[in-house]
């Protein structure tokens, strides 16, 4: 049955991720095996489900994905929980561009069949809050909005006179709320919330949570909806292909300053076969023996003296790349691998130095949003001219590009024109743009094959 609820908020910022986090906990601490789910591209919420739950959390995308791909991607994950909890992104209908619902946490619940339990602030608002609630209802009539919680209230009566009004009104039930708290709220960063690794006091703060979600919400309730979710048919998977057809052993840089990557990237490497070999560009002095690279992005730019400082695994990676051994970057990955990083202060910190540039943080956002990304020569994912979907956020610029091997031309993001991004050469992709494997397979094949290649010439 796939018992499942998605978790929406009426905009950003009205206590989703709190709320989300807190469901997870409870029912984790009431025995449940919950699988967590992030709408959209991000990276750091999902690194706050994995802690509360013990479960690596999915991305959902279905620009990325398509609706197969969304729905093969949720039952991939989803097999032996006992509950699923998927948590939204932004407001309930608002999508890749504001005019339909695609990318938007509204199709995914209608992908899924997913009831919708919606997250409203109602700190300056009593009967306005039905008003909010109907119009979240109606708006679309193939979603179905099961509940909602209620945040940020100033008291039990205050709750008690909303709760009565949506109920008595509208026939909706409300399964709580949360009371206006202090300090009850986690740090944001130029990226969103602060990733998971930094967060230290993130336990406490999640005990704490768990224990107000346990007094305030009924948990009973909710988890009867979840379990009234229609049936879901699992189709032939076309992402997942368990082929055990490439010998390989790639690298994974992964640390504080390295681990955004979707964890269905790295499911599908290795149901191809591929070993996978994490280690730290932090801490490790040298690479593990590999047959190629994938640095993912992350927060390098906190961590620009510890990175700096490690020349030796610096140096290591330099030859290697420089000799010929096969390496993917994503945004941070890219700024990893570049000459040097002038950080927020001003000062400046050697890197790798395999792409040709420098990079430099800058007060501003320099892109943000779903791209298309077409290749400018063929490179370790697609032949010339052919294309990708992926998504960038970034608030670092590439400067001082001493060679013209763009990796591709953009559509989308911050801009309507194609613009040229990232670097390429034979044996190295580096680019700001974020990719999901399963939005095509054909890539991650290209790329497993030109290793082989590489790696009988080499012989590594």
């Amino acid at each position: 049955m796939y018992p499942r609820l998605l978790i929406a908020g009426t905009a950003s910022g009205v206590g989703k991720t709190t709320l989300t986090m807190g469901l997870m906990g409870a029912l984790k601490k009431r025995g449940y095996n919950v699988q967590p789910y992030k709408v959209g591209p991000d990276y750091i919420d999902p690194g706050f489900h994995k802690l509360v739950t013990g479960n690596s959390s999915r991305n959902l995308d279905s620009y990325l994905l398509g609706e197969e791909g969304v729905q093969e991607c949720f039952l991939h994950a989803a097999k032996g929980a006992d509950i699923s909890l998927i948590e939204g992104v932004m407001g309930l209908f608002d999508g890749k561009k504001g005019r339909n619902d695609q990318g938007s946490t509204a199709h995914i619940a209608k992908i899924l069949k997913a009831p919708v339990i919606l997250i409203m602030d109602v700190a300056k608002m009593a009967r306005s809050a039905v008003a909010m609630a109907y119009g979240y209802m109606n708006f679309d009539p193939k979603l179905h909005v099961a509940g909602v919680i209620l945040n940020n209230v100033g008291s039990k009566g205050h709750y008690q006179m909303i709760q009565e009004r949506i109920e008595e009104e509208l026939g909706l039930k409300v399964l709580g709320y949360l009371p206006r708290q202090k300090n009850l709220e986690l740090t944001e960063r130029h990226l969103g919330l602060v990733p998971i690794t930094e967060s230290k006091e993130l336990a406490v703060f999640v005990n704490r949570l768990t224990d107000l979600i346990e007094d305030y919400i009924d948990l009973d309730s909710l988890v009867a909806l979840a379990e009234g979710t229609p049936k879901l048919e699992f189709k032939e998977e076309r992402i997942f292909i368990q082929s055990q057809e490439y010998d390989l052993t790639l690298g994974i840089a992964y640390d504080e300053a390295f681990n955004f990557y979707y964890q269905d990237n790295l499911d599908i490497l290795e149901n191809l076969g591929v070993k996978l070999k994490y280690f730290s560009p932090l801490k490790d002095h040298k690479l593990p023996e590999v047959n190629g690279l994938y640095i993912g992005g992350g927060f390098p730019e906190s961590f620009l003296e510890q990175l700096a400082e490690n020349n030796r695994i610096k140096e290591d990676i330099y030859r290697k790349v420089k000799a010929g051994l096969p390496t993917y970057a994503e945004c941070g990955g890219l700024m990893y691998l570049a000459e040097e990083i002038r950080g927020f202060n001003s000062n400046c910190y050697s890197m790798v130095g395999v792409v040709p540039a420098k990079i430099e943080m800058m007060d501003s956002l320099q892109a943000m949003g779903y791209v298309k990304a077409k290749a400018v020569n063929d490179n370790l994912l697609l032949k010339e001219d052919e294309t990708v979907k992926g998504h960038e956020f970034h608030y670092s610029k590439l400067i001082d590009l001493k060679e013209f091997n763009s990796a591709y031309q953009l559509y989308g993001g911050k801009g309507t024109k194609w613009r040229y991004e990232g670097f390429a050469n034979k044996n190295l992709l580096a680019s700001y743009v974020h990719l999901h494997f399963g939005s095509n397979l054909e890539i991650v094949k290209r790329f497993l094959e030109i290793i082989k290649t590489i790696s009988k010439e080499m012989r590594i």
